[in-house]
């Protein structure tokens, strides 16, 4: 007799896999770029790097996964969310209000964030949680329809993104890259028909310059220097149908096994036909503009990483990954704690034990211990935040 997963209020292994996204990106306080350049040669530290880093344009690093996983995990929870509010027998249209006011609250909260170290309000989108924001409301309303309808919406979407991105002119030979703040010969610029994916050259570039600019900005916007934008919210959301295809098989009443036998299909499938377009030039796999083929490549991972957290977690019942649990269960506390205290935190360490104290291993390791001073107390907070019940829903 196989294996049921339980009916459980919360499901644990997506809060691990939440908490692992979300150390990740706590985990930035490490600096591991600096590392690795106070250590010329060293590969292992090189490495490290690299998967702490977003590549240039096309391709994927570790770091690369975060923004992917967290989008991901709000799909795979949110049939569970409708399952308990549908039983409390609210009215549709106060369930809707709701997820109205919560994709509200994540957009104005990104821009807050965005907006700490500039002199007036920085409204700009491309960001993790303004862009689950965004498309939040249309994952709710697809929260209630067939699975074949949602399969359908997540088709749509790519193709539409996909369309919208060719249809787009290339550059002309008077195009003025340097106001797009890209080199002409930029070695990661794409040739042919994927040239259509290239930075700032695009119609999601487009789309900004005209709708950033409707907003108040101590400067025009030009470009987003890391190519980065706003219409990245739709393929987003595709992402976030995967999770909620996710979630509808886990609430499921199959055996996991088969749960996750289907998870690992749909996982090679996914990674094999993003590779399919990345080589045959149809569609390149770049994170930074969420290409179709990132959404593919990028959940067939994600549906690994579940799969795996599930296996150890809510099967083997692993309790070594509670510590990750901690992080998950105030994700969003964490994100806010990573963006606007880590500096504080730094600071104090070395007010009270001296600057020399995060030298004690050396110079080339000074990120080291200072970003793992921050790491352990923003973690403590969290683990006094858990054991408080003190948990910060939006």
């Amino acid at each position: 007799m196989q294996t049921q997963l339980p009916e459980m209020k919360r499901l644990e292994s997506a809060d691990v896999y939440r908490g692992f996204v979300m150390f990740l990106m706590m985990a930035e306080v490490l600096y591991l770029e600096k590392v690795a350049e106070n250590t010329p040669g060293n590969s292992f530290w090189s490495f490290l790097a690299l998967q702490q880093t977003h590549v240039a344009w096309v391709g994927c690093s570790l770091h690369d996964m975060i923004q992917p996983s967290f989008s991901f995990l709000v799909g795979v929870v949110l049939p569970y969310s409708i399952a308990s509010r549908t039983s409390l027998n609210l009215p549709f249209n106060q369930l809707l209000l709701t997820a109205l006011k919560r994709s509200l609250i994540l957009i104005l909260l990104g821009v807050f964030l965005r907006s700490m170290h500039s002199e007036s309000t920085n409204w700009t989108f491309e960001d993790t949680l303004t862009q689950i924001g965004l498309g939040y409301p249309f994952l709710f309303l697809l929260g209630f329809r067939s699975i074949k309808f949602q399969y359908i919406a997540f088709i749509g979407l790519l193709f539409v993104y996909w369309l919208l991105f060719t249809l787009y002119p290339l550059p002309n030979t008077d195009f003025d890259y340097l106001a797009a703040g890209v080199s002409q010969n930029w070695e990661h610029n794409l040739t042919g028909f994927a040239a259509h994916w290239n930075k700032n050259t695009n119609i999601a570039w487009a789309f900004d310059q005209w709708f950033l600019n409707l907003f108040p900005r101590e400067k025009i916007f030009n470009f987003n220097g890391g190519g980065y934008a706003t219409l990245s919210f739709i393929p987003t959301l595709a992402t976030m149908i995967l999770g909620l295809v996710a979630g509808n098989q886990l609430k499921s009443d199959k055996p996991i096994f088969e749960k996750l036998k289907f998870f690992l299909y749909l996982a090679t499938g996914l990674i094999i036909s993003s590779l399919i377009l990345q080589f045959t030039g149809i569609c390149p796999i770049v994170k930074r503009i969420w290409t179709p083929s990132w959404v593919l490549f990028s959940g067939g991972i994600c549906f690994l990483f579940l799969a795996l957290f599930i296996k150890l977690v809510d099967i083997n019942g692993y309790k070594y990954f509670n510590w990750l649990k901690i992080i998950g269960m105030n994700s969003i506390a964490a994100y806010v704690l990573a963006d606007t205290v880590r500096g504080f935190i730094k600071n104090s360490f070395e007010i009270h034990l001296g600057s020399g104290f995060f030298k004690l291993a050396g110079d080339a390791y000074e990120t080291i211990i200072s970003g793992s001073c921050v790491l352990l107390t923003l973690w403590l907070i969290l683990y006094w935040m858990y054991k408080k019940k003190l948990f910060i829903r939006i």
